[in-house]
């Protein structure tokens, strides 16, 4: 699979973010603040996970059409991957 310049940034993104989540414990700043930023960046990994599972998936799927296989198999697995993922 091709991992885009747009997941890249998502992940330095969200390393930002994480970042800051250390800047913001060593400043014993609030928990509720620590905690909103690290449920910001967990939910940013959950969607970049899910763009990856789907790209992969349709990646996976034309593939196996092309060959003549059955694809069912592949989407059982994305779909765990992403049940694995919440």
């Amino acid at each position: 699979m091709d991992y885009n310049k747009q997941m890249v940034n998502r992940i330095n993104r969200i390393q930002g973010q994480l970042n800051g989540v250390i800047k913001m414990m060593e400043e014993e700043k609030d928990c509720k603040d620590v905690i909103t930023q690290l449920s910001a960046s967990k939910s940013s990994i959950q969607r970049l996970m899910g763009v990856i599972i789907s790209e992969n998936l349709i990646e996976c799927v034309k593939a196996a059409d092309d060959k003549g296989e059955s694809s069912q198999e592949m989407i059982n697995e994305a779909v765990n991957l992403l049940v694995k993922s919440k």
